[in-house]
């Protein structure tokens, strides 16, 4: 995303930056390798897949290439948003100091994106070079119009999984903090002070979700289709031939786990960080005596609960669907849906010939 940190240390977006123009040149590069490739890709479709099974065989590498289309829409047209979110991690480390009177550390946060950054091109790598050995038609030149787009996939998901990293130890230094005051000064000032803290920190991460709706929306979309597509491919291969674990067998196989696993790794991170928040805050409200402390303190820690309660932390994509664990399970029924509906039209085909 072409987003840049400003001169007063605030991160900031121009449709005309360095980063930005640099971003035109190399989308213009590479959607004509896309688009070479892709009339390649839609010429195998319409003029040499003959069977049903083939057209849905020739249709996933076309998906692929889709996410390259979409990258203004959900890339470029986000950004301020993306930025009004980041710069809002600015103040709340500023508000956090300023009441625990101490930084907010996120360790080993760089190395952590260096490592994630490497590992997103080596897999992407892997996994091209892995499908064109498996896959009948998809060469080494076809690859080169994928690099990019499976790297951006994978980025994605690095990207989200780093967020909500940093959002869940932002609630672990949050909760540490809390328990080490109630310990030495129980009051309701330091709790109205830590209740502002929490509201700011759940509001965090609901604006993620909506910073990026977009952006993971149609995220969760491609990955859906590409696991309805290529598991309908693969059960396909089985009801012809049998387990015979051939290549294409074994391609169409690992472009649906893939895809599965990005989406498991997308809805878990935000699934763990939306407990992260508010649990052991909970726990820590609920461990306080009440009865050893004054009315003021006490009322101060209803609010806090109801704070809780009331303000459930939660990752929403702009209300068009919760990001959570729940996501996975929809996802996969909505899947099963449709590969047995393909399947039962699969099966008419084949009785239909015999």
């Amino acid at each position: 995303m072409p987003i840049q940190r400003g001169k007063i240390g605030t991160i900031t977006f121009g449709w005309l930056s360095g980063p930005m123009i640099y971003a035109y040149v190399f989308y213009v590069i590479t959607t004509v390798i896309v688009l070479l490739v892709g009339y390649e890709r839609v010429d195998i479709l319409l003029n040499k897949s003959k069977k049903f099974d083939e057209y849905i065989y020739s249709i996933i590498f076309i998906i692929f290439l889709v996410p390259h289309f979409w990258i203004p829409f959900v890339g470029w047209g986000v950004a301020k948003e993306v930025c009004d979110y980041k710069n809002g991690w600015g103040f709340y480390q500023l508000h956090y100091y300023k009441i625990v009177g101490r930084d907010m550390k996120f360790p080993h946060l760089s190395t952590l994106i260096v490592i994630i950054s490497l590992g997103c091109l080596i897999v992407a790598v892997m996994l091209l070079l892995t499908l064109s050995a498996l896959l009948d038609g998809f060469t080494l030149y076809h690859t080169s119009a994928y690099y990019h787009i499976i790297t951006m996939i994978n980025m994605n998901c690095a990207l989200w999984y780093i967020n909500c990293r940093a959002i869940g130890n932002a609630s672990h230094a949050l909760a540490d903090s809390f328990q080490e005051d109630i310990k030495q000064n129980c009051s309701a000032y330091m709790i109205a002070n830590y209740r502002i803290l929490w509201l700011e920190l759940s509001e965090l991460l609901q604006a993620i979700g909506n910073a990026y709706a977009r952006t993971y929306a149609t995220y969760s979309l491609f990955m859906i289709t590409n696991i309805t597509v290529a598991i309908y491919g693969f059960t396909s291969e089985v009801v012809d031939h049998g387990i015979t674990f051939s290549f294409k067998e074994m391609g169409l196989l690992v472009a649906g786990l893939y895809c599965l696993t990005l989406l498991m790794i997308f809805c878990n991170c935000s699934h763990q960080a939306s407990e992260n928040i508010a649990g052991r805050i909970q726990t820590s409200l609920f461990d306080i005596r009440i009865f050893n402390v004054e009315q003021d303190t006490t009322n101060e820690i209803e609010l806090f609960l109801t704070a809780i309660r009331l303000n459930p932390p939660t990752v929403s994509l702009r209300g068009f669907s919760d990001v959570n664990r729940r996501l996975v399970t929809s996802s996969i029924a909505t899947i099963a849906i449709y590969l047995v509906i393909l399947l039962q039209f699969k099966i008419s085909l084949v009785n239909l010939h015999n």
